[in-house]
């Protein structure tokens, strides 16, 4: 029995599954198409066959490993990167295998390619010092100043995601009472986030000084388009070189936009925020991905071993008191 080749099998995926069926984000579209972008290049070198000639089974687990540890070494793609393309080829032979019940064991082959674990770091943050040299750092003597000094607040005041803060309009902000901004987050998920009174001031100001429709850019470009995420990085690393002269200790850490994002969730921890409210704060699918920030704070550990203390009781030890469990302990 003849089976589609993979040209058609990879254009249904895209638009039947993931556009069709699963609504997917543009964001998971982009980073999906990115990883087959990816592979065909590496088929072309290896194979020599062009994508629209490829047949499914050529993509088999052990070329498909391949591909991953080409990635890694060539690429120098980190884990995480390795693990995010991986996520990716598994979705499509997933959806190969419903669609091409013949073609199920071989998916099953590549759906067994396992994820690589990694070290997970601590989350790096700003500290008290750090945040007010960044935010000293604007000029706000300019226009782009002040949009660059109310981008920095905001970011670390509201935890906002680099897509986020870049699709905000006018009309997400509510500056009078209870002011807030409303976001649509990862996973399509809409969430209010509250405003502090400085920060509040600082829009308000912001807004003030120029005229626009509810529709526009809340954080306009200088050609007063919406900014890109690479804008957005950008703006914060120009800000962090001029902010490190005063603060040298900005110079060990790489700070991006999310670093602003994991210092705002520092500061709720330690403040005594409950992890479910900064979970619900950041848009997080689970309270185990909040639970980083908690490893990260040092001072929380702190706290926690002045609060405890010896007992004086003498620790006895573990005597098993049965045969099997004595072998089991000595294993």
């Amino acid at each position: 029995m003849n089976t589609p080749n993979f040209a058609s099998l990879l254009q249904q995926f895209f638009t039947d599954r993931l556009l069709g069926q699963l609504g997917a984000s543009s964001h998971t579209v982009a980073s999906y198409r990115d990883c087959f972008r990816l592979l065909l290049r590496f088929v072309g070198d290896r194979l020599r066959i062009a994508p629209s000639e490829l047949r499914i089974e050529q993509l088999d687990a052990a070329f498909l490993g391949e591909f991953l540890e080409h990635l890694e070494t060539v690429r120098r793609n980190s884990i995480r990167t390795r693990n995010s393309r991986l996520a990716a080829l598994h979705s499509f032979f997933q959806y190969v295998a419903l669609s091409e019940p013949a073609l199920a064991l071989h998916c099953q082959r590549v759906l067994g390619i396992p994820a690589k674990r990694y070290e997970r770091t601590p989350v790096e943050f700003l500290d008290e010092q750090e945040i007010a040299a960044l935010l000293a750092a604007a000029d706000r003597e300019t226009w782009i100043g002040r949009r660059d000094h109310a981008i920095l607040l905001f970011a670390i005041r509201t935890g906002l995601r680099n897509s986020e803060i870049t699709s905000l309009r006018r009309r997400d902000v509510q500056l009078e009472s209870g002011s807030h901004v409303r976001c649509l987050g990862k996973g399509r998920k809409t969430r209010c986030t509250p405003l502090r009174p400085e920060l509040t001031a600082v829009l308000k100001d912001w807004l003030s000084e120029q005229s626009g429709e509810l529709d526009d850019p809340l954080f306009p470009s200088s050609r007063g388009g919406p900014l890109s995420a690479d804008a957005l990085q950008r703006t914060v690393a120009r800000h962090v070189t001029t902010a490190s002269r005063a603060c040298p200790s900005l110079r060990t850490k790489t700070i991006t936009p999310h670093t602003l994002r994991h210092t705002a969730a520092m500061e709720l921890l330690q403040h005594g925020v409950d992890l479910t409210v900064i979970a619900l704060w950041l848009g997080h699918e689970s309270t185990e991905t909040t639970q980083a920030y908690v490893h990260a704070d040092m001072r929380l550990k702190e706290q926690a071993l002045a609060h405890a203390s010896s007992t004086g009781a003498v620790p006895g030890r573990y005597c098993p008191s049965d045969a099997l469990l004595t072998f089991l302990e000595s294993l």
